[in-house]
């Protein structure tokens, strides 16, 4: 059975499922997205992922043209109709068809489309084993160009970070701020581990604050581990006892090596293990 794609109140057959070539979002990466889970046909922290939409869409002027409770019940009624208990749903919002110009003014009829299907963002083995990745020299957006909180179409600053890593064969990679310090993964935030504490860069650092990042932290509170948003360096990095990354796709994965140095013991370890059966428990729930 063909999947399902929401767009505007209808639903199509991903085949058919199209929008205009003169749509900014495609012309200019002129929209924003969330990624959001579901487990057990229950989406998981959906108001979050639904505040920091609209947030998103406020930060560049964007008006979704749907009421937010009607947007959670489509997200729900996306998945049922395509039958998945355990997926991943893809919300988009986009500016709309326009002209070949940036003016936003001669756009028309914004575009919602919410797309669900399964997801796997990495292969079991790297859960089991861990991670290996590497620092690019792509910097993050510098946050008074672009600011990191809006989660924008527009992915070219992490694109261009993942091919360095690709290259370097890792599948993810480690970005650094304007001034050296670490900030985030292209897809995931980072913890590192010191001493049976979690350090994670401070929303200043230039990151997008992730809703696992969040739920993690609060996973490490209600478990007695201190949680420390702090400004970090590479060096912090090769020092930790365990590094983990976090992610909507990602949930929770191990890092066993950065940059060709081993973290810790070079294997994952006991807290990151923890929080992941932990995180399995919540989202279970």
């Amino acid at each position: 059975m063909s999947l399902k794609v929401f767009i505007n109140g209808t639903f199509y057959d991903k085949e058919d499922a199209k929008i205009s070539v003169y749509d900014h979002g495609l012309l200019y990466g002129d929209g924003v997205f969330e990624g959001i889970r579901s487990y057990g046909g229950r989406v998981f922290r959906l108001d979050p992922h639904l505040q920091r939409l609209w947030e998103s869409a406020a930060a560049i002027r964007l008006e979704i043209p749907i009421p937010r409770q009607q947007l959670a019940e489509d997200v729900v009624k996306t998945l049922r109709i395509n039958n998945i208990q355990d997926g991943y749903v893809r919300l988009i919002i986009t500016r709309g068809a326009g002209t070949l110009g940036l003016d936003p003014d001669r756009t028309s009829d914004p575009q919602v489309i919410i797309i669900a299907d399964h997801v796997a963002l990495y292969p079991a083995e790297y859960y089991n084993k861990g991670l290996q990745i590497v620092t690019a020299r792509t910097i993050r957006n510098h946050p008074a160009a672009l600011n990191p909180r809006i989660k924008s179409l527009n992915y070219l600053n992490n694109i261009l970070a993942k091919i360095e890593g690709q290259q370097a064969g890792c599948i993810e990679t480690l970005m650094l701020n304007h001034k050296g310090e670490v900030a985030e993964c292209t897809g995931d935030n980072i913890f590192l581990v010191r001493q049976g504490e979690l350090l994670t860069p401070s929303c200043d650092a230039g990151i997008l604050e992730g809703i696992t990042r969040e739920a993690v932290c609060e996973i490490a509170a209600n478990a007695g581990i201190p949680v420390h948003q702090m400004t970090l360096m590479s060096e912090d990095v090769y020092q930790a006892d365990e590094c983990f990354l976090t992610g909507t796709a990602a949930e929770i994965v191990p890092v066993v090596k950065v940059d060709g140095r081993a973290i810790g013991s070079g294997q994952p370890g006991p807290i990151t293990s923890e929080l992941i059966k932990r995180f399995k428990v919540l989202t279970a729930s």
